[in-house]
């Protein structure tokens, strides 16, 4: 999955990722390395740099970039997934708690965030979130099991209670707008965990085509 040297035309892999240490600068002046477990997946065109931590069985889908290169760190939850186009970038020192440690970004277990999406530090995403296509988090805390619609944004130091539905395209910037929200309807909740349910089966399914030790059969088995 690495470039590979050695072409005339320079290094080049098909199926290529780039993980590596974010570059020291005056905001962020110590390299840190990824975390990444044995069996989360990364695809293809993906981008992981800094102190970043990704647990077991995430999928991360191609061209997905996650820099930890300003705001610092990032926390990736067990079973959660990160699909094509998700941008992960944080503000310089700014964080949200959880556990009584400080991250710019913190994904809990079980997230889907869907094709298009920005999660923007300091951010809190806890377990059992769906975060729908091009919507937008930042500056934010999503509370346990919310939906957040395609084309939303939640924004502006608000706090979404557990179970928070955010309408397509609403714009959520202040504690008043979301206190007011419903709950998750039944038909999104249910699309929110097949989508995840999904996503879960796509690290050890992908893995068998592009994991590095294959056999003779060609995959990786």
């Amino acid at each position: 999955m690495w470039n590979l040297q050695g072409y005339q035309n320079g290094p080049f892999n098909l199926y290529s990722y780039y993980v590596g240490y974010n570059p020291p600068t005056s905001v962020n002046p110590y390299p840190r390395f990824p975390i990444i477990h044995n069996q989360a997946f990364l695809s293809p065109f993906t981008y992981v740099v800094g102190d970043v931590t990704i647990q077991t069985n995430t999928f991360i889908g191609p061209f997905v970039s996650i820099r930890a290169d300003e705001g610092t760190p990032f926390y990736i939850g067990s079973n959660s997934n990160l699909q094509d186009g998700v941008i992960l970038h944080g503000l310089k020192n700014k964080y949200f708690e959880k556990d009584d440690k400080r991250y710019s970004i913190y994904i809990g277990n079980r997230v889907s965030v869907a094709h298009g999406a920005l999660v923007h530090g300091p951010c809190r995403v806890d377990d059992d979130v769906f975060i729908g296509f091009k919507a937008i988090v930042y500056n934010a805390i999503i509370g346990k099991g919310s939906f957040i619609s395609s084309g939303a944004v939640v924004t502006n130091g608000v706090e979404l209670k557990p179970n928070s539905f955010v309408p397509p395209g609403a714009n959520i910037d202040t504690q008043e707008k979301a206190n007011s929200l419903a709950a998750v309807p039944k038909t999104e909740e249910e699309f929110a965990k097949e989508v995840q349910r999904v996503n879960q089966e796509f690290p050890a399914a992908y893995s068998l085509y592009f994991g590095k030790n294959k056999c003779t059969c060609g995959l990786a088995c």
